[in-house]
């Protein structure tokens, strides 16, 4: 049955991240696990809810609120694909965290509904590190100039970077991705007034444990839950 299929999967995943946690001496309680339900159905995102699992992340603004419809209302949500500013109106009111804030308008626009929420949305910026052109994020060396401008805006709480390392089988390559990434929130972290800065979202199904092994604080794991 699907729901024993995923309770296997969740207990091995949750298994994993102890034992890489226990390996780099991190705390397991550090790292949130994020189900992404792109290609989930309802289905199956509220047979998790039911299995423990209380953080969702999703990619599109109009699935995320036909899926938060179904599950716990105590559920957190996460909006982990490319927000356009246009759908922000949809976006903010559904969730507690964006990972994906690359550009002013969109900032902006985030903030202006936030204020119209009654509330202070919490963002990471988008980190392109491996210069792909495919992929969205802002280059790394615009990075803290970006929080700069940033940190003026409105009803936003900064807190932290999200990245998406190239789909390759070279761990020791997404290792230096994720390292970098890194090493620019311990840069911006230790900096007067970013006390708030310490999250890391990096990894996926194919590349969590090293994702772990540099810091993360959430992993956004797909088919490694719903297989």
């Amino acid at each position: 049955m699907m729901i024993e299929r995923y309770k296997k999967n969740i207990s091995g995943l949750k298994r994993q991240v102890r034992e890489t946690c226990a390996r780099c001496g991190r705390d397991p309680s550090e790292v949130t696990i994020i189900a992404a339900t792109k290609y989930a159905g309802i289905d199956g995102v509220r047979a998790i809810s039911e299995l423990g699992i209380s953080h969702f992340g999703e990619n599109r603004s109009d699935e995320l609120l036909r899926k938060k419809e179904h599950i716990s209302k105590d559920a957190v949500w996460h909006f982990i694909g490319h927000l356009q500013s246009r759908k922000a109106k949809d976006v903010v009111p559904a969730v507690d965290f964006i990972h994906s804030i690359d550009s002013m308008k969109t900032i902006q626009k985030v903030s202006r509904e936030a204020v119209k929420c009654g509330k202070i949305q919490k963002v990471l910026i988008e980190v392109n590190i491996s210069g792909e052109e495919t992929k969205y994020g802002l280059e790394i060396d615009n990075v803290v100039d970006f929080i700069t401008k940033a940190e003026k805006v409105g009803n936003i709480e900064l807190r932290g970077l999200m990245t998406v390392a190239p789909y390759t089988d070279d761990m020791e390559y997404i290792r230096g991705i994720f390292r970098q990434l890194r090493d620019l929130r311990d840069r911006i972290s230790s900096s007067a007034g970013h006390g708030s800065f310490i999250d890391l979202s990096m990894g996926m199904s194919n590349d969590f444990v090293v994702a772990i092994e540099e810091g993360a604080t959430m992993i956004r794991i797909g088919s490694s839950i719903f297989k």
